[in-house]
C-alpha cells in the first residue's frame, strides 16, 4: 500500500499516515506559468494499492477546481504508472451540495464530478459525511465508502453535558434525518434518553427566515448537528430560537468547517457556547484564536486511518 497526498493536504494526510503507522509515499509537484501543474509519484507504484488523501474545499490557497484537477491528474498518473487500484480519500467532496436541479436547466454537478473520477481510473472514493447520502450514492458507478464523524463528536458532547438533559436538534427540516442518526449515537454513548427538536428555516431569493423551534428544550443542553458550517447564519438563528425557548446551553457540531469570514458570528455573544468541528478542512488563520475558547477541533484522522486499513 502507498499513501500519497498533494502538498495542499499534506498536513492532514500526515496525521492519517501517523495513525496508520506508515509514512507518506514520495511524490513531486511542479507549478507552471498560467496556473498549470503536475504531480507524479517518486515511489514505485506498479501493482500497488495507492491511496490519495486530498481535501477538495476551496480556500485562499487554491480553489475547489484547482484542488479537484490536482487529484484527478495525479490519479491518472498513478494508473498510468501501473497502480493496481487507486482510492481517492476525499474527506470533503467539492460540489456535493449541487446534487439536484432546483431550477430549469440546472446542472447536477455531483454527477459530473463522479464521471470525472471514473474517467481517470479512480477505483474507489472515500468521503466523510456527504451532504446528501442518496444523491452521492446515485452519482457514482464505482465503489464508494461513506464515513461518519458522529462517534467522534458524541465523545466530545458526552464530556460536556454530564448528567443533564440533552436534546439533539437539526437547524433545519432538511437535516432532520442526519440529526436523528446523531441522536442515536449520542443515546448509545450516554446510555440514557436523548430528546429531539428541529428549527424552522425558509430561504426565498437567497434570504433566510423563520424562527420557530419544534420540540421542548427547556433547561436542556441542546446540540445542533449539521454536515457543514459555511457562514453560520442558520446555526446562529437556530441557537437564538433555542435560547428563547429556555435552553440551558447551546452546542453546535458539524464535520466540515468550510468557514467564510461571516462565520465569525458564531463566536459572538449570541452564538453557541461550543462549536465542534473536525479537521477534514484546514482551519483558516482568522479562526485559530477561537480554538482557545468555544471552538474545538475533533480529529477524524484516526477514523480515516481505520477506514484505509480496512480497504488495504
Amino acid at each position: 500500500m502507498k499513501l500519497f497526498a498533494p502538498a495542499l493536504s499534506a498536513g492532514f494526510a500526515g496525521a492519517v499516515a501517523a495513525a496508520l503507522g506508515t509514512p507518506l509515499a514520495a511524490s513531486e509537484e511542479r507549478e507552471f506559468d498560467g496556473g498549470e501543474h503536475k504531480m507524479r509519484p517518486l515511489d514505485e507504484v506498479a501493482g500497488e494499492d495507492a491511496f490519495v488523501v486530498h481535501n477538495l474545499c476551496g480556500s485562499a490557497e487554491a480553489s475547489a477546481n484547482d484542488r479537484l484537477c490536482r487529484l484527478l491528474f495525479f490519479a491518472g498518473a498513478l494508473k498510468d504508472a501501473g497502480a493496481r487500484r487507486v482510492t481517492a480519500v476525499v474527506p470533503y467532496l467539492a460540489y456535493a451540495r449541487k446534487d439536484r436541479r432546483t431550477q430549469p436547466r440546472d446542472p447536477v454537478t455531483t454527477r459530473y464530478v463522479a464521471a470525472l473520477f471514473e474517467a481517470v481510473g479512480i477505483d474507489c472514493v472515500v468521503v466523510l459525511d456527504v451532504h446528501n447520502e442518496a444523491a452521492f450514492d446515485n452519482a457514482f458507478r464505482i465503489p464508494t465508502v461513506r464515513m461518519e464523524a458522529a462517534e467522534t463528536f458524541a465523545a466530545a458532547i458526552a464530556s460536556r453535558v454530564g448528567e443533564r438533559r440533552v436534546v439533539i436538534a437539526s437547524p433545519d427540516i432538511g437535516g432532520i434525518k442526519r440529526a436523528q442518526k446523531f441522536r442515536e449515537v449520542v443515546h448509545r454513548r450516554l446510555g440514557r434518553d436523548v430528546d429531539f427538536a428541529f428549527a424552522e428555516k425558509r430561504r426565498v431569493g437567497g434570504v433566510v427566515s423563520g424562527d420557530a423551534l419544534v420540540g421542548s428544550v427547556q433547561d436542556a443542553e441542546v446540540v445542533f448537528y449539521d454536515d457543514m458550517i459555511v457562514s453560520g447564519t442558520t446555526l446562529v438563528r437556530a441557537a437564538s430560537a433555542a435560547r428563547r425557548a429556555g435552553a440551558r446551553r447551546i452546542h453546535v457540531a458539524a464535520p466540515h468547517a468550510a468557514f467564510v469570514p461571516a462565520a465569525s458570528q458564531l463566536f459572538e455573544a449570541n452564538g453557541p457556547e461550543t462549536v465542534l468541528v473536525s479537521d477534514s478542512i484546514p482551519l483558516s488563520a482568522a479562526f485559530t484564536p477561537f480554538v482557545q475558547g468555544p471552538l474545538q477541533i475533533c480529529s477524524v484522522a484516526p477514523l480515516i486511518a481505520r477506514t484505509i486499513a480496512g480497504l488495504a
